[in-house]
């Protein structure tokens, strides 16, 4: 008989990350997109390093005295052997320099223990009895995926790597750092001057229902801050990267965006096409697109793009997709509550204006006016109390044709392509309302004063 092997691990690099925690609380934002909690081996070291994501997540100085009181609380310390233990982490790492790459060594092993347990799971699967065998092979491959997650850490890419994958140029270049302390502008002149520009520390909600801009309207937004000489971090958790490069440089380029997928462009197209990417390739715009990202992911990941790229504005597409603390949706809306004042403490401690795009519930579509209105955010939850800025994007070209907008309101033009911004609440000014065209062909929308043919 064979000796039952031991399952992978490394319990020096788990002691190592959690000492480089206690000797440095700020480290724990640069473990913490790489492991969580249950990839480490060793209990007491996962009781330790969920207990400093608890002090993490409430803003509170991580240390060997605030970790203990936090296990204390839990009644866990002397499960993870006291002060004692707590002393021995620190004693046996002289520096948090290298804390990264312990955590990917925790990582990596924590990766190896969930393939040896699919693997025997796929194996289970083989000795079963059945007929659906695409269903067992489905079952095996959805086993297999959980193991890296969809998409899992693939953090912020600049603007311009994806451009170069596109030009098929590897160069890479360095980005220009913008040094802006006011607020930033969103290059639509109106809005600008009802709300002085996006406040830093200021949460702005961006809401509307499906397919109605909202996504474009926040993209075109970043484009304009970046070219304002902001820097601006989007979290794109529905679309991905290479959708949203498209739809900018479709916009930039003034090329239809059908015709730019598809390669379906003249000469002439083609190098207004290059011409818009060397203007584009040197904003300050990275692009994080993993999907079902958690809030302590992307606060770790924003502090990270701040400190080493400078942050001014940062995008969320959109919040109903920020996945939980719990994972479920037991108590959806107790869980964009959290995600929402989550939101509002990383504008304020990161000093930044933060705009989330928001669906909203199908009572919109059930009004004889479809206006939106603050009582339609989706599982509001405090949504309306955290945010400082309320927006709602209205077409009501996509409600009514226009013979029926005619007969209803006699002598008023019908509003193709025209979208309502409606500003409804403003904490530190007045709500309005703006108009804006949009060009669905270059998925661009602008201000009427730019429309030549209004």
């Amino acid at each position: 008989m064979y000796a039952e092997k031991l399952l992978p691990h490394d319990l020096e690099a788990e002691e190592a990350v959690v000492g480089s925690v206690l000797i440095d609380g700020d480290c724990f934002s640069r473990v913490a997109p790489y492991i969580k909690a249950d990839d480490f081996y060793r209990e007491r070291n996962q009781l330790c390093f969920a207990a400093c994501e608890a002090l993490f997540q409430r803003d509170e100085a991580i240390d060997q005295v605030t970790l203990a009181r936090e296990l204390s609380r839990a009644s866990q310390l002397e499960t993870v052997g006291g002060m004692a233990y707590l002393s021995h982490l620190i004693s046996v790492t002289p520096t948090s320099a290298h804390s990264e790459h312990y955590a990917n060594v925790v990582a990596r092993t924590a990766t190896m223990r969930k393939l040896i347990d699919v693997a025997s799971r796929i194996s289970a699967m083989g000795y079963q009895d059945t007929d659906d065998v695409d269903a067992t092979l489905r079952q095996a491959e959805d086993a297999l995926f959980t193991i890296r997650g969809p998409d899992s850490q693939r953090g912020f890419i600049p603007l311009r790597q994806i451009f170069d994958q596109y030009l098929e140029d590897q160069a890479a270049f360095a980005d220009p750092i913008a040094d802006n302390t006011g607020p930033v502008m969103t290059g639509y002149s109106e809005l600008d001057e009802l709300l002085g520009g996006i406040q830093r520390s200021d949460l702005v909600i961006l809401g509307a229902r499906p397919s109605l801009g909202k996504s474009t309207l926040a993209l075109n937004i970043c484009v304009n801050a970046a070219k304002n000489g902001s820097s601006v971090g989007i979290f794109s958790l529905e679309m991905s990267r290479d959708q949203l490069a498209m739809r900018i440089l479709s916009a930039e380029a003034e090329i239809d965006s059908h015709r730019l997928r598809l390669n379906l462009y003249t000469e002439a197209q083609g190098q207004r096409i290059t011409d818009a990417i060397g203007r584009l390739s040197d904003l300050p715009l990275y692009i994080d697109d993993t999907p079902f990202q958690s809030m302590i992911e992307m606060r770790s990941k924003s502090r990270r793009l701040s400190l080493e790229h400078g942050l001014d504005l940062l995008v969320v597409d959109y919040l109903q997709l920020i996945q939980g603390r719990s994972g479920r949706n037991d108590n959806r809306v107790q869980e964009i509550s959290e995600i929402s004042r989550s939101l509002k403490i990383l504008a304020r401690d990161l000093d930044i204006a933060l705009v989330t795009c928001s669906q909203l519930s199908r009572g919109v579509e059930q009004r004889p006016s479809h206006r939106p209105m603050l009582s339609d955010l989706r599982d509001s939850g405090s949504i309306e109390q955290d945010a400082d800025v309320v927006m709602f994007l209205h077409r009501e070209d996509l409600y009514s044709d226009e013979e029926s907008w005619t007969q209803q309101n006699p002598g008023r033009s019908y509003p193709r392509n025209i979208a309502d911004l409606i500003v409804s609440k403003h904490r530190n000014g007045p709500t309005g309302e703006i108009s804006l065209f949009f060009r669905d062909n270059w998925v661009r929308f602008d201000s009427l004063s730019r429309v030549d043919d209004f």
